[in-house]
């Protein structure tokens, strides 16, 4: 069985693109999970990860809907058929009065 992986459409030029994508997982982590991904979209990569294979700050990824930064990162276990999103983080802005 595979997992879903979504992606934000700005990435989706670097996934031939699609913004949703099957990866084969085998009941992984977020890392195996993501080095599939890699294989399958290389140019995805460095826009998601840094050169210490680190989730880059402006990325959140959440599995089943739970933020990986509060389930353990990328070792967070990815159950057969999930949806991974691959999300970018939003800040900033101006509150009305």
């Amino acid at each position: 069985m595979a997992v879903t992986v979504s992606i934000p459409s700005y990435l989706a030029g670097f996934a031939e693109g699609k913004s949703t994508i099957e990866v084969t997982n085998g009941s992984g982590t977020v890392r195996a999970l993501l080095q599939k991904l890699w294989q399958l979209h290389p140019a995805l990569r460095d826009r998601v990860v840094d050169e210490q294979n680190e989730i880059r700050q402006h990325i959140n990824i959440f599995v089943a809907g739970e933020a990986i930064r509060l389930t353990g990162n990328q070792e967070t276990q990815v159950p057969e058929g999930a949806e991974v999103m691959i999300v970018p983080a939003v800040s900033g802005g101006k509150t009305s009065p």
